[in-house]
């Protein structure tokens, strides 16, 4: 057996040469992607350290505020017990009074302070925690994804009363079926036949887009709003950590 050093030489070129446009072409620019997303990922970390941060400092402050009527509570009760000390039993029984108010007012204020700053620290944590989530969901609307909120979509038309159903479809307007990012041709044909499937032949349809979805398909009318979406689901997300809170 005799090799082919000529050969077996080009093809060793080749193969640089395919390494090094490889590199050039394909790994630089995903290796530059991935850095990028990384510096995103870390810059979305030191926006919540830094929500966290002006949460300590409220906190701090809150309970400066409450050594503070502490101190003027202790004052005035000194100086209800020397007032008291000198006068008749009626004005000692009218002077506790006054402090037993001054008692409920400073609890009182220290509780809707508390009760204050926790609120607005609970709507920062939780309008930052969806913009987070919204920036690292909204890369993954692919047609897969898109596929599996038109299955949704159809099943929840088809649990619809038959009622529902018609009334939709003979209501004046169109029927706006709305995507995160324009569909290609062939997906609006499939998405429009599942629809239609779903309400009849009789529905008018009309695709829109809106990227504040960040990935889903969602049906509105005039009268009627079918939420099926990303946007709807961070908001639901948030709306029952608001409650909880």
């Amino acid at each position: 057996m005799t090799l082919d050093w000529w050969g077996l030489g080009l093809q060793a070129i080749n193969v640089l040469i395919l390494v090094m446009l490889l590199g050039r072409v394909f790994w630089r620019p995903v290796a530059g992607a991935i850095t990028q997303r990384q510096h995103a990922a870390q810059a979305m970390l030191d926006d919540a350290a830094t929500t966290q941060t002006e949460a300590d400092t409220a906190l701090a402050q809150i309970a400066e505020t409450r050594k503070g009527i502490a101190a003027e509570r202790d004052t005035i009760l000194a100086q209800a017990k020397a007032t008291a000390d000198t006068i008749t039993k009626a004005a000692q029984k009218e002077a506790q009074t006054k402090i037993d108010a001054l008692h409920a007012e400073a609890r009182v204020a220290i509780e809707r302070a508390k009760t204050t700053a926790k609120s607005e620290n609970a709507a920062r944590a939780v309008t930052l925690s969806t913009q987070i989530a919204a920036r690292l969901l909204a890369p993954f609307d692919t047609p897969a994804v898109q596929a599996a909120f038109l299955a949704q979509l159809v099943n929840a038309l088809s649990d619809m009363p038959a009622a529902e159903r018609a009334a939709l479809v003979a209501a004046k307007g169109d029927i706006m079926l709305v995507t995160a990012s324009e569909p290609q041709d062939a997906q609006k044909t499939s998405i429009l036949r599942a629809v239609k499937d779903a309400l009849g032949d009789a529905a008018r349809l009309r695709l829109v887009t809106d990227p504040a979805l960040i990935a889903g398909l969602e049906l509105r009318s005039a009268h009627f709003v079918l939420h099926n979406s990303w946007q709807a689901d961070l908001a639901a997300i948030r709306k029952e950590v608001a409650d909880a809170c």
